[in-house]
């Protein structure tokens, strides 16, 4: 009897794991793609505080119908403490990364933020107790080689910008691991502690640096919020249902949508390093998860 639990479990455990990367790609695909677009071509524009907030706003009109359809489990949120913190990990992440792309290249940024996965995986490890083969472990570690590839950082010197690239980084794996310790809490819950905290975080400095907006920008601008809502869903879904240390990884596959966007929507042309670098992303990431099923399935 337990020995027939135990495939069970592996199965089950097999199958999470497809469905939480599936809705991470989707994730991905809203963000990575369509909103990054939407939101360089308006940050050329307005303020990155500005957006940030009117992304939230956005992102609350949304999902006010969901609030009230949920409006009993809104009363009985189970753990507050650890939304809070949450969010605020969220709303120091993302408005420290849009505070960076003003102030560095692009690429600097995305090079240093790409170091995520690997510190969520350590963290997964450390805080949660999940555990990470050296499989896993190899593939993560050479796939970070080849986003070097792509992103071929410079040599600028460790000043007070690229800390607050590590910041974003070091927060938005917090946030990750706060997603999956509150697996068992509703999913509305979440979004509503997101999109109004990021909104009350961001308040004040985007009163500051506020610019009026043209009537015609108020339709990138609504694309934006309801993207980043639709892509939050589906994240949130994907940390519910597989283990961090899975997730991780897969990050990296965000390059890939980053570079179709550059080149529909920009014209910006892959260099031969870009694609090398993601062929070697691509070839650790799925040659890592081919050898751990393997070593799963001999061991059954």
């Amino acid at each position: 009897m337990s020995t027939e639990a135990v495939p069970e479990t592996d199965r089950e455990r097999a199958s999470n794991a497809r469905t939480g990367i599936g809705w991470l790609l989707l994730d991905m695909t809203l963000v990575s793609g369509g909103m990054t677009a939407l939101v360089k071509a308006q940050g050329a524009t307005y303020p990155a505080f500005q957006l940030v907030f009117i992304r939230a706003m956005i992102g609350l009109l949304f999902i006010l119908p969901l609030i009230w359809r949920h409006r009993a489990e809104m009363r009985r949120v189970k753990h507050p403490w650890r939304n809070i913190f949450r969010i605020s990990c969220n709303a120091v992440a993302l408005t420290s990364n849009f505070l960076a792309i003003t102030m560095l290249p692009l690429a600097m940024v995305n090079a240093v933020g790409f170091s995520r996965p690997l510190i969520t995986m350590a963290m997964a490890v450390a805080m949660l107790g999940e555990t990470v083969s050296r499989i896993r472990w190899l593939g993560a570690g050479l796939a970070f080689i080849g986003v070097l590839i792509v992103m071929a950082p410079g040599t600028s010197s460790f000043d007070i910008e690229v800390i607050v690239v590590l910041v974003s980084v070091v927060f938005g794996s917090l946030a990750i691991i706060q997603t999956r310790a509150l697996k068992d809490e509703n999913t509305t819950v979440m979004m509503v502690f997101y999109t109004v905290g990021l909104a009350v975080i961001t308040a004040v400095p985007a009163v500051f640096t506020w610019k009026p907006v043209m009537p015609f920008d108020w339709i990138p601008l609504l694309g934006i919020g309801f993207l980043a809502q639709l892509g939050q869903y589906c994240f949130l879904r994907a940390y519910r249902i597989a283990d961090a240390s899975v997730l991780a990884p897969v990050g990296y596959l965000s390059i890939v949508f980053v570079t179709i966007t550059g080149y529909v929507f920009f014209g910006e042309v892959p260099e031969v390093r870009v694609v090398i670098g993601v062929l070697i992303i691509l070839a650790a990431l799925q040659g890592a998860a081919w050898l751990d099923r393997r070593r799963s399935r001999a061991r059954l």
